[in-house]
């Protein structure tokens, strides 16, 4: 039988509901953690993550077996029930619908996670919101703007 080699390098982005800042530092790495179990129990390599307050970033040496549709699900369903689970004083926590998956090229796999690392510093000078349409715009995906995220009513 024929082997199959695949490098895909898939940088997901997806916020907090609302985009309310819920995830508090105390516990962040813990998430992190979690997040990363997931992402390996499905046979995927984590190569970075990080989150503030109202979105996390995440990249990852993706393989082929898994649409990655269901293993966002997968990984926002979890988390979302892990947070409740551990008593964080966010019972009502969920994540947003939709998500960012962006691919890079192995050569550019070491700027995306220094990019991701250092999400605190990016935010100092823009908000989520104008990082992600950046991010659309770059890799040229359509979009419309009452779409992106749902604001709070």
């Amino acid at each position: 039988m024929a082997d199959s080699y695949t490098q895909l390098h898939i940088q997901f982005v997806f916020a907090v509901k609302y985009r309310k800042a819920m995830i508090h530092s105390v516990w962040k790495d813990r998430l992190h953690q979690y997040i990363t179990g997931i992402f390996q129990h499905n046979g995927h390599k984590m190569l970075q993550i990080n989150s503030m307050p109202d979105h996390i970033h995440i990249l990852v040496g993706l393989r082929p077996h898994q649409a990655i549709s269901a293993l966002i699900q997968n990984v926002k369903t979890e988390s979302s029930k892990w947070i409740k689970r551990q008593d964080f004083g966010c019972p009502f926590f969920t994540w947003q619908e939709g998500y960012g998956a962006f691919s890079y090229s192995k050569s550019h796999v070491p700027r995306v996670i220094r990019y991701i690392q250092n999400q605190e510093e990016h935010h100092k000078k823009k908000t989520f919101l104008q990082e992600y349409v950046q991010f659309l715009k770059a890799f040229e995906i359509a979009y419309k703007d009452e779409y992106i995220f749902q604001d709070l009513i």
